[in-house]
């Protein structure tokens, strides 16, 4: 790997660690927020609800973006949503504006997905350039970086430190990562490449996503997907308020409880390739399921505080393969790889980011932590299709290094 490679691959890293850093940030302090604003659980779900729809409208839009403009222009656009998103919702919150906090969300969730995709379709050519892996530990950079933005915002949270100048603080941190990645990526990269992530007419667009929903296979690897990411995204932006409501912990505790759930979902994730090429994708995602039913079902109903935020460590390794483990198993096919995978991750995106916020309506009701019995019943239904992972006969393996968390 000459020396160019090495640059773009560590900018990529560095951006993708400060990307999950400005996350887990936001999420550490959403108890702080929820006190700022003085809202209730259903006034955040509709909060939380700027975050997704821009990820969607990020998502959706990175793709037509990357084919026209590159890699290196969408990148340095998401990153700039970014950083403008963190500034105005940490503008909101100090003037405990929760539609200036939304706004700032949409921002934020705009640039992710944006900057998500083209770093995608950008690692993926470094990893062709390299002959080795780059994708799983690209994103094992960003579930790190949620560890770091978790410990981060306990700290700041046990300090009392306002959530303004934080988020302003990680804002300027992923401004500065942001530029030393763009800088470091050539032009024009993913053009052609960005025809992988669902854009090509007839293939991996609209109508070649619609239309792959036909196999009665990939319809159970979408149900598995959507339960698998669904179980990651409630955590990301209902566990630390569920641990205070729920519990009756502090705020930092809740932080630290997120933290360990950030940790484990960062080990399975740097742990999935050994397990998936000794067990393969139906042991692993079975048992990955059932581990994580397991972690929530304590979360659910034990009395312990305790005992419910050691039980989440279950519930993040449980997890932390889902996603990239069926985008694996949806490529299996000759002829419509793409339209498959694309199809998958989409319905994978609108349960991570749509779905958890819808929660807090009925949580209003009957509380965060019987809500969660939602997401319990899905992971139930994984496990029981996670057959459907299986290689199909008349397709060759995939390569597990490809898959992405």
């Amino acid at each position: 790997m000459d020396s160019a490679t090495r640059r773009r691959r560590a900018g990529l890293f560095l951006f993708m660690l400060a990307a999950g850093t400005g996350m887990a940030s936001w999420v550490a302090r959403t108890p702080a927020v929820r006190d700022v604003l003085d809202a209730s659980t259903g006034t955040m779900g509709l909060v939380l609800f700027g975050l997704s729809t821009g990820s969607m409208a990020g998502v959706t839009a990175s793709g037509p973006l990357v084919r026209r403009y590159g890699c290196k222009v969408t990148i340095g656009a998401g990153a700039a949503l970014i950083v403008t998103g963190l500034l105005v919702t940490a503008v909101g919150t100090s003037l405990s504006l929760a539609s200036g906090v939304f706004c700032g969300l949409a921002l934020f969730g705009s640039g992710m997905g944006l900057a998500e995709v083209a770093s995608n379709i950008e690692g993926a050519a470094v990893e062709s350039i390299a002959g080795r892996p780059v994708l799983p530990v690209l994103h094992g950079c960003f579930s790190l970086g949620t560890v770091a933005g978790a410990l981060l915002g306990m700290g700041l949270t046990a300090a009392r430190f306002p959530v303004g100048p934080h988020l302003s603080a990680v804002a300027v941190l992923v401004a500065a990562a942001g530029v030393r990645a763009v800088l470091s990526l050539p032009h024009g990269v993913g053009r052609e490449a960005a025809d992988t992530v669902g854009d090509t007419p007839g293939h991996g667009g609209l109508r070649g996503q619609i239309r792959v929903w036909r196999d009665r296979r990939l319809v159970f690897i979408g149900v598995i997907v959507l339960a698998m990411a669904f179980a990651e995204g409630a955590a990301n932006d209902w566990l630390p308020l569920l641990m205070v409501d729920g519990y009756h912990v502090s705020a930092t505790a809740g932080s630290l409880t997120f933290l360990a759930f950030a940790s484990s979902m960062t080990l399975g994730r740097f742990a999935g390739g050994p397990l998936l090429e000794r067990f393969g994708r139906v042991r692993v995602v079975r048992f990955g399921a059932v581990t994580a039913a397991a972690g929530l079902l304590l979360v659910i109903v034990s009395p312990s505080p305790l005992v419910a935020g050691g039980a989440t460590v279950l519930w993040g390794l449980g997890a932390s393969l889902g996603f990239p483990v069926t985008l694996s198993a949806a490529g299996d096919h000759p002829h419509d790889a793409a339209a498959r995978v694309g199809a998958v991750a989409t319905a994978g995106y609108v349960a991570f980011l749509v779905g958890p916020p819808a929660l807090g309506f009925l949580a209003d009701h009957i509380g965060l932590r019987l809500t969660m019995t939602v997401v319990l019943a899905l992971l139930i239904a994984a496990t029981a299709l996670a057959g459907a992972l299986g290689t199909p006969d008349r397709c060759p393996e995939k390569p597990r290094e490809r898959a992405r968390p």
